[in-house]
């Protein structure tokens, strides 16, 4: 037990420049600051006797109106880029479990390796017929684990859902057991409009609010309806032969929720790779007889949403030189931008080890959990 814990507490050390010899990458930088960005990956560039295998962060920086990728001189360790090496990440934060759970911001780009941090966490523990191998994604209350209210979600395949606060001296994981087998494979965010963990439930039918206080072991559910756009027939056939997920996301700035249901369609000309294919906007309050119903939009004004493998994030589009009424995903394999208002999609594909989006400096400050103020 003493060795793991030194190998856990060992990454808290700086890590030492690499070897002489190595090419210096010329025009690679520290940012002072996190700008809208998204993991490329890592450029092999040495190896240290703390974490074997490194290499110099690389990103695609969405900072400005176009977008393009650089290294940077900020070093990590290569096995966060294997597929299994991350499980999840929010607010720049990942989520590792090579050495049990760590909390890092190994790959914030707006954070120097001087003012590294990490969080070793408790072990996982798993609950009767759950497993905690497999992770849907994680979420934070704050953009900072180091505040003292953060709390940290970890959603797993399957039935259980962790809570733990990263900040207490005395950390310890609350393992909800989730009955309803609709949020099995459910991604978890945050939502600070209500001050809830929500999960959308399979087909979008319910959401699930938990939370450390009234609603640990009894979820709030929110029975909703949804009011899809009207489509042909041959449209909706199209749409059946496709792996759909829903997913929430809150603009912070308009204390709007957003429910998106993703469309992602197996392409048997190109070695079967699963491709985006359509993505549906539901907003809430469209419907002035009803404002609980959830109604199919094409419009979301001056905003703009961010999917990947991190926790979603909405941004006003005009303050971040981004498209407005669009979506911007990630994954393992595609890049690209939904316009919502022609309904196209513009995507090119690669392997994306670590697809996670990493939202700007404004966004993570007025975040913090001690800082009321409303994102931009």
């Amino acid at each position: 037990m003493s060795s793991l814990l030194l190998s856990r507490l060992s990454r808290l050390c700086l890590r030492k420049p690499p070897a002489l010899g190595v090419r210096h990458l010329v025009g690679a930088r520290f940012l002072s600051e996190t700008p809208l960005c998204h993991i490329y990956g890592a450029e092999h560039c040495g190896e240290n006797w703390i974490e074997g295998e490194i290499g110099r962060l690389m990103i695609t920086d969405f900072s400005g109106p176009s977008c393009w990728t650089r290294v940077l001189e900020k070093t990590v360790p290569m096995d966060m880029m294997a597929e299994t090496g991350t499980m999840g990440a929010s607010h720049g934060w990942v989520l590792t479990s090579k050495y049990g759970p760590y909390l890092s911001d190994d790959l914030n780009p707006g954070v120097s390796e001087s003012d590294f941090s990490g969080i070793v966490l408790p072990d996982f523990e798993t609950l009767p017929h759950c497993q905690t191998e497999l992770v849907t994604n994680v979420a934070m209350s704050s953009s900072s684990p180091d505040d003292e209210d953060c709390i940290l979600a970890v959603k797993f395949v399957g039935p259980q859902l962790s809570l733990c606060r990263p900040a207490e001296k005395n950390k310890k994981w609350v393992n909800i057991r989730i009955e309803d087998p609709a949020f099995f494979n459910s991604r978890v965010m945050y939502t600070k409009r209500d001050k809830k963990f929500a999960m959308p439930a399979y087909g979008g039918t319910h959401i699930g609010y938990w939370d450390l206080g009234e609603n640990l072991e009894k979820p709030k559910l929110c029975r909703k309806g949804l009011y899809t756009p009207q489509l042909l027939q041959s449209e909706w056939e199209e749409l059946d032969l496709c792996c759909t997920v829903e997913e929430l996301v809150e603009s912070r700035s308009t204390q709007e929720m957003f429910m998106i249901k993703r469309f992602r369609k197996r392409n048997n000309n190109k070695g079967g790779r699963m491709e985006e294919h359509q993505i549906w906007v539901f907003k809430q309050g469209l419907n002035r007889c009803n404002p609980l119903q959830w109604c199919y939009t094409n419009d979301i004004g001056d905003l703009c949403i961010f999917l990947s493998k991190s926790e979603p994030f909405c941004l006003k589009a005009s303050s971040h030189q981004k498209c407005q009424n669009s979506i911007y995903f990630i994954d393992k394999s595609e890049r690209g931008i939904f316009t919502l208002g022609g309904k196209c999609k513009t995507s090119n594909f690669s392997n994306f080890t670590a697809p996670y989006f990493i939202p700007p400096q404004s966004y993570l400050n007025a975040n913090r959990s001690s800082n009321p103020s409303n994102s931009p």
